[in-house]
C-alpha cells in the first residue's frame, strides 16, 4: 500500500533540487577556470548563454504550450529582466573575469556570499524579509568571514582590492540582487519559462561586455578540454542548473534558496584538487567558516522550523506525523 508518498515527495524533490544545483553550480568555478586557458573569459561566458539559450528555448517550446510562453505584465519583463542582466549576465561575467586570479574553491567561497547580500538587498526591497538584530549581527560576522577569506590585510589590502577577488565579488554582489529583484517582481511566468528568456538577455549583455574588453573569437583553441568545458557550463551548469535554481527560489524565498552556495565550494574545491592541482589554505577555509555561522545567525528563525520540519518528517517512516488515538 502507499505509505504517504504523497506527502513526502515535496520534500524529497526539494532536496534532490537542491543537491543538483549544489553540484552542478560548484563545477562551473573548476570549468570555468579550466575553459579559460582556451577562451577569453568574457567570450566563454557569452559562448555558454547562447548554448543554453538554445537548449532551454527548445525545451520550453516542445513542452509548454503558447499561452504558457509569453510575458503577460510588468512583473514578468521586470522578472526577465533582473535574471538575464543582474542574476545571470553580470554575475557570470564578473566571476568568469575574477576566476583567472583566484582559485576554483576561493572563487566559490567568495560566490557563496550570496546568501549574505541577498538578505541585505531583501530588506530594502521586500516587504517580508527585514533585516533584524541577528541579521545585523550575523552580516557584520560574514563580513570579518569575507576579511579571512581574500587575505585582506594592511600590507596586502591594495593588490587585494585590485585583485581578481574583489571582482568575484561583485558578481556574488549582482546575483544577490538580481534574485531579489525577481522575488519582488510576482512575475506571472513558471520559472522554467522566465529563464528561457532572460539567457539571451544575458548572452547579449556578455557579448557586449566581451566586445568591449577587446575579446576576439581568433583567439579560441578548439580543443577537446575548451568544448568539454563549454559543453558543461552550457548544458549542466547553464540551462538544468538555472531552471532548478530558479525553481527553488519560488519555493523557498530569495534567503533559503541562496544555501545552494554553501554547498558548492565544496564541489569547487574537490574538483580544483582533483582535476586542477588547486589547494587551499587554513585562513580561506576558517574564514568560510565564519561566513557560515554569520549567515546562521541571520537565518535561524526562518531555517530552525525548516530543518524541524524535514527532521519530523525523516523520523516518520510514512512521512506522516503520527498521532495517538
Amino acid at each position: 500500500m502507499p505509505t504517504g508518498g504523497s506527502t513526502v515527495s515535496p520534500l524529497r524533490r526539494t532536496l534532490g533540487l537542491f543537491v543538483l544545483v549544489s553540484v552542478f553550480f560548484g563545477g562551473t568555478f573548476v570549468a570555468a577556470k579550466a575553459g579559460q586557458a582556451y577562451i577569453p573569459p568574457l567570450l566563454l561566458v557569452a559562448l555558454r548563454f547562447d548554448i543554453a539559450a538554445v537548449v532551454l528555448l527548445g525545451y520550453v517550446l516542445l513542452t509548454r504550450e503558447r499561452e504558457e510562453l509569453l510575458p503577460k505584465t510588468h512583473g514578468d519583463i521586470y522578472a526577465i529582466l533582473a535574471a538575464g542582466i543582474f542574476a545571470i549576465g553580470l554575475a557570470n561575467g564578473l566571476l568568469f573575469v575574477g576566476q583567472g586570479s583566484v582559485s576554483s574553491g576561493v572563487g566559490a567561497i567568495l560566490f557563496a556570499l550570496v546568501p549574505i547580500f541577498a538578505p541585505l538587498f531583501a530588506s530594502l526591497l521586500l516587504s517580508d524579509e527585514q533585516l533584524s538584530t541577528a541579521g545585523i549581527v550575523g552580516t557584520l560576522l560574514g563580513l570579518v568571514g569575507v576579511g579571512m577569506v581574500m587575505d585582506v590585510r594592511p600590507a596586502t589590502v591594495v593588490e587585494t582590492v585590485g585583485g581578481g577577488a574583489v571582482v568575484v565579488l561583485g558578481g556574488a554582489v549582482s546575483l544577490a540582487l538580481g534574485t531579489v529583484l525577481i522575488r519582488r517582481s510576482e512575475a506571472s511566468l513558471s520559472s522554467t519559462v522566465r529563464t528561457a528568456w532572460a539567457l539571451p538577455v544575458s548572452a547579449l549583455v556578455c557579448h557586449a561586455l566581451s566586445i568591449g574588453a577587446g575579446e576576439s573569437t581568433a583567439s579560441i583553441e578548439w580543443t577537446l578540454g575548451a568544448i568539454v568545458a563549454l559543453g558543461y557550463l552550457s548544458v549542466f551548469a547553464g540551462a538544468v542548473a538555472y531552471i532548478m535554481y530558479f525553481s527553488l527560489l519560488d519555493e523557498m524565498g530569495a534567503t533559503k534558496s541562496s544555501l545552494v552556495f554553501y554547498v558548492s565550494p565544496i564541489v569547487a574545491t574537490l574538483g580544483g584538487w582533483l582535476l586542477l592541482g588547486e589547494s587551499l589554505s587554513a585562513t580561506t577555509i576558517s574564514g568560510f567558516g565564519v561566513v557560515v555561522v554569520g549567515f546562521g545567525i541571520m537565518g535561524h528563525e526562518s531555517l530552525t522550523p525548516m530543518a524541524r520540519r524535514a527532521i519530523g518528517r525523516w523520523q516518520t517512516p510514512s512521512g506522516r506525523s503520527v498521532r495517538s488515538n
